[in-house]
C-alpha cells in the first residue's frame, strides 16, 4: 500500500522557488512618481521643522528633558533584558549582514544583482548623509548632557539624528522596497516601520538618545528610501557593468588554445620506375608471366639452367665424399669382390 506524502505550506514555498530560473517580470524599479515626490517633499520638511525646534530650543527640547527626567528604565526595570536585544535590530554590522544574506540568496535565484546593488547605495546613502548631520550639528546625549534645558547642539557629539533608528529604517525598508509584489511591500512596509519605530523607542527606554534625536532620524532613513528611484540608472549600469566584467573574465578563463597547424611534407614525385613496378603489380598474374620484365636491360639473355650459380664466399653446406660438382657424371665406383 502507498501511502502519499501531504505537502505542506513550506513545501509549496519551496517548490515554486525552485521553479524560478528566470529573473521574475515584477522586478520593475520603483519610478518617481508624483506620489512618491509628494511623500519626499512632505518627510523633508518634516526634517527641517524638528531641527529648526531644536535649533531654537522650542517645546519639544523641554519635551525631550522630561523625558529623560522621567528614566524610563527605572520605571520598567522588567523589560530592559528584552530591549537590551531588541536594540540590536537597529545596529548596522549585525542587521546589514542579516538582510544581506537573504538579498544575497534573492539576486542568485533571480539571476539579478539589484538586490544587492539597492542595498549597497541606501547604506552608503545612510552613511553620508546621517554621518554629516551628525558631526555637523555635534548634539550631545542624554548621559552627557551640561546644562538643564538646554539643546546641547554644537558640544562635539554625534547623536542627532539617532543611527540606529535611520539604520533600522534603511535596513529593514529596503525589503520592503525590493518586495516583488504590492501586497508584500504593503505587509513589508509596515513591518520596517514597526521594527524601526521600536528600535528608537528603544534607544529612548536606554537614556542614550533624546525623543527628537529618533524622530529625526526616521525621517532621515525615510528620505533615502524614498530617494533611491533617483538612483535606479546608476544601479543598472553597476550591474551591467559587473556583469560584463564577469563575462569578460569567463571568456579569458576559457579561452580554448590554438590549435597547432600542420606541418607539410613535401610530396616527392615517385620515378617512372617505380610507377611502372607498381603498374606492374596491379596487373592480373597471367599478363605478367607473358610480357618482358622491364627491369632488364635490352640484349640476349641466357635461360636460368645456363647460368653459373653464384654463392657467397664459404659455403654454408658442410663438405661431403659422396657429393660431386653440377653438370658432371659422378665417378664410378670400385667393385667390391664378392
Amino acid at each position: 500500500m502507498r501511502i502519499e506524502r501531504s505537502h505542506t505550506r513550506l513545501d509549496r514555498v519551496f517548490a515554486r522557488l525552485d521553479r524560478e530560473p528566470e529573473r521574475p517580470v515584477l522586478l520593475a524599479a520603483p519610478e518617481m512618481s508624483r506620489h512618491r515626490i509628494a511623500l519626499f517633499a512632505g518627510t523633508l520638511a518634516f526634517y527641517l521643522a524638528i531641527v529648526w525646534a531644536v535649533l531654537i530650543t522650542s517645546w519639544l527640547v523641554r519635551l525631550d528633558w522630561q523625558v529623560m527626567f522621567f528614566r524610563p528604565y527605572q520605571q520598567w526595570p522588567e523589560i530592559h533584558a528584552f530591549v537590551d536585544y531588541y536594540v540590536v535590530l537597529g545596529q548596522r554590522g549585525p542587521t546589514a549582514v542579516m538582510v544581506a544574506a537573504w538579498l544575497g540568496w534573492r539576486s542568485w535565484r533571480q539571476h539579478t544583482l539589484r538586490p544587492l546593488l539597492a542595498l549597497g547605495v541606501s547604506l552608503l546613502l545612510l552613511n553620508v548623509t546621517v554621518g554629516a548631520a551628525k558631526i555637523g550639528m555635534g548634539r550631545l546625549g542624554p548621559h552627557y548632557a551640561t546644562t538643564i534645558g538646554s539643546n546641547e547642539m554644537w558640544l562635539g557629539g554625534d547623536i542627532f539624528p539617532s543611527g540606529h533608528t535611520a539604520n533600522a529604517v534603511v535596513t529593514w525598508g529596503i525589503l520592503a522596497y525590493l518586495a516583488s509584489t504590492p501586497r508584500a511591500r504593503r505587509w513589508l512596509s509596515a513591518l520596517s516601520a514597526v521594527v524601526s519605530l521600536g528600535v528608537g523607542m528603544s534607544t529612548v527606554y536606554l537614556g542614550t538618545h533624546w525623543l527628537s534625536d529618533v524622530l529625526l532620524g526616521w525621517a532621515a532613513g525615510l528620505l533615502i528610501l524614498l530617494a533611491l528611484p533617483w538612483f535606479e540608472p546608476l544601479i543598472t549600469r553597476a550591474e551591467a557593468w559587473i556583469l560584463g566584467l564577469r563575462d569578460r573574465w569567463y571568456a579569458r578563463l576559457r579561452r580554448p588554445v590554438p590549435a597547432k597547424e600542420p606541418v607539410s611534407v613535401p610530396v616527392t614525385p615517385a620515378p617512372a620506375a617505380s610507377a611502372a613496378a607498381e603498374a606492374a603489380v596491379c596487373e592480373p598474374v597471367a599478363a605478367h608471366r607473358t610480357r618482358t620484365p622491364v627491369h632488364l636491360a635490352p640484349g640476349p639473355h641466357i635461360t636460368r639452367s645456363d647460368r653459373t650459380p653464384v654463392t657467397p664466399a664459404g659455403s654454408r653446406r658442410p663438405p661431403h665424399a659422396d657429393r660431386h660438382p653440377r653438370n658432371t657424371a659422378p665417378a664410378a665406383r670400385p667393385l667390391s669382390g664378392s
